[in-house]
C-alpha cells in the first residue's frame, strides 16, 4: 500500500530521477566544495572557540581603544555585526582626519582672531575721529538722522571708548570699514573708507604681498584711511531743498601736496594728477612735494595752519588733493565737469599723536569758499587746458557723427541699387553692372593721374 502511495505521488520516480546524474552539469562534477571565507571562519572559530573555553572573558565593545594597534598586525579583520564598528576600524582609517581637523581649527581660529583685530583698530579709530566729526556734521552714520556719541556707554561719548554705534562705522567687508557724514556749511557729504590688512585670510595676504614683489601691477597691501569730501560749490539749492543762497562757489583747479614715494603712482593712476607740475615748497618737510597747476594756487593753498598740520602728521600722509577733474581720461563731453572733491589719503594709524591735519581737511571748503577766487590771467592757462580737451572729444565726436551718417547714406544708396536691379530684366542689369564697372574704373584712373 506503501509503494502504491509513493508510486501515485511520483515520489519513487523522483529518488530515481535524483539518483541518476545530468549530463548538463557534467563540467561542475569535479569542482570542489564552498568555502566560507577567510574572515568569516577565523570569527567563526574564535566565537566557537571563546564559547567552549570556560575561562574565557567577555570581551569589551570598548578595547579596541585599550589596544588601537590590535589590527595593525597583520590578522584579517573580523566579521560581525554591523552595528559593531569599534571592531572593524583601527587609528590607521582615521589618519587623514587627524591630519585636516587641526588644520581647520587654526584656519578658523586665524579667521576670529583676524576679524576681532580689524574690528578693535577700526573702533579705536572711530573713538578718536568721530567726536571730531560730530562737531562739525549734523549727521554722522547712516541712521538718516543726527547720531550723537553720548549714545554709547560712556558718558563722555565715544573718545577714549571702543564703543561705536553700528550706524556710525559700518563693516562693509572683514578688512572695509566705512562711514558717512553731512549737514555742514559748504560741504554736501564726506565718505571715509578704512582699509585694513586682510588678517582673517593669511593665503591672501600673503599672497597679495609676494605677488607685489614680483609684479608692478599688483599694489602692496597696505593699511590707509582714504576721505572724500564733496563741497557744494553753488549747489545748495539743487542739492538740498530751501537751502539758503549763499554763494560757496569757487574757481577750479588741481593742487595737491603729496608724499614723494607715492608721487609717481598718483601721476601714472589719475588723470587730475597728470595735469600738474611738480615743484617742491620751502614751507614743506623733505619727504613732501607741491603738484599745482599755478604757483599762485600754491601760495594760496599752502596756509600756516595747513603746514604746521603737515608737519605734525608726519610721513603718515599720502597725499592731500583738491582737484575738479575726473580721475580717468574723460570720454564725453560730461566727464570733463565731474564734481569738485578734496580727498585726503592716511597711512592708517587708529591713535596719531595729531589729528590736526584731518580737522584742517574738514574745514577746507570754508577756505576755498572765501579764498579761492582767482585772477583772470592765473586761470588762463588752466581754463586752456580743460579747453583743448573738450575741443578734442568734440572733434572725436563730431568724427563719430559724420562716420554714422556717411554709413547710413551707403546703406540708403545700397538699398536703392537692389531696388533698381530687382525691377530690370537680365539685359538691362548687365548693361547696368557693365556701366557701373566703367565708372569705377575712370574715377581710379583719375586718383592714378592726380598722384603722378
Amino acid at each position: 500500500m506503501a509503494d502504491f502511495v509513493k508510486g501515485l505521488f511520483g515520489g519513487a520516480k523522483q529518488s530515481v530521477l535524483s539518483a541518476v546524474p545530468s549530463d548538463d552539469f557534467a563540467d561542475f562534477a569535479s569542482a570542489p566544495a564552498p568555502t566560507a571565507p577567510s574572515h568569516a571562519a577565523t570569527s567563526l572559530a574564535s566565537a566557537l572557540s571563546g564559547a567552549t573555553s570556560p575561562t574565557a572573558a567577555p570581551k569589551s565593545p570598548f578595547s579596541f581603544f585599550n589596544n588601537p594597534a590590535g589590527f595593525s598586525t597583520g590578522l584579517p579583520r573580523p566579521y560581525t555585526k554591523w552595528y559593531r564598528v569599534w571592531e572593524r576600524v583601527s587609528l590607521a582609517d582615521f589618519y587623514q582626519e587627524m591630519v585636516m581637523l587641526p588644520l581647520l581649527a587654526i584656519v578658523i581660529l586665524i579667521n576670529l582672531w583676524g576679524t576681532r583685530t580689524n574690528r578693535n583698530k577700526a573702533k579705536a579709530w572711530a573713538s578718536t575721529h568721530l567726536p571730531m566729526l560730530e562737531s562739525e556734521f549734523a549727521v554722522v552714520g547712516y541712521a538718516g538722522k543726527s547720531s550723537k556719541v553720548g549714545d554709547a556707554p560712556a558718558s563722555g561719548g565715544l573718545a577714549g571708548s571702543t564703543e561705536v554705534p553700528e550706524t556710525m562705522l559700518r563693516e562693509k567687508s572683514k578688512h572695509e570699514f566705512l562711514t558717512y557724514c553731512t549737514g555742514r556749511q559748504n560741504t554736501a557729504w564726506l565718505d571715509v573708507r578704512l582699509t585694513l590688512y586682510k588678517r582673517y585670510n593669511h593665503f591672501t595676504w600673503f599672497g597679495e604681498t609676494a605677488l607685489s614683489f614680483f609684479f608692478d601691477s599688483f599694489p602692496v597691501p597696505e593699511e590707509r584711511i582714504e576721505a572724500n569730501l564733496y563741497p557744494f560749490d553753488g549747489r545748495e539749492k539743487s542739492l538740498v531743498p530751501g537751502a539758503s543762497g549763499k554763494d560757496s562757489a569757487f574757481d577750479g583747479f588741481v593742487f595737491a601736496i603729496v608724499h614723494k614715494d607715492k608721487m609717481k603712482g598718483l601721476r601714472q593712476d589719475r588723470y587730475d594728477i597728470s595735469l600738474t607740475t611738480t615743484k617742491d615748497h620751502p614751507k614743506l618737510p623733505e619727504w613732501a612735494t607741491v603738484m599745482s597747476e599755478s604757483s599762485e594756487i600754491t601760495e594760496a593753498m599752502l596756509t600756516d595752519e595747513l603746514v604746521k598740520a603737515v608737519k605734525d602728521t608726519g610721513e603718515d600722509l599720502e597725499a592731500l588733493i583738491v582737484s575738479d577733474q575726473p580721475l580717468e581720461a574723460p570720454k564725453t563731453l560730461d566727464d570733463t565737469t565731474p564734481p569738485k572733491r578734496i580727498t585726503l589719503a592716511l597711512r592708517f594709524n587708529p591713535k596719531p599723536a595729531s589729528t590736526s591735519l584731518f580737522a584742517v581737511f574738514l574745514r577746507l571748503p570754508d577756505h576755498l569758499a572765501s579764498t579761492a577766487h582767482f585772477r583772470p590771467e592765473a586761470m588762463r592757462k588752466i581754463r586752456a587746458t580743460r579747453e583743448d580737451e573738450q575741443k578734442k572729444l568734440r572733434r572725436g565726436v563730431e568724427d563719430e557723427k559724420s562716420e554714422e551718417r556717411r554709413l547710413q547714406s551707403e546703406k540708403v544708396k545700397r538699398e536703392e541699387r537692389e531696388r533698381k536691379l530687382s525691377k530690370m530684366s537680365a539685359v538691362e542689369q548687365k548693361k547696368f553692372l557693365d556701366k557701373e564697372r566703367e565708372g569705377e574704373m575712370r574715377k581710379r584712373e583719375k586718383k592714378q593721374t592726380k598722384r603722378g
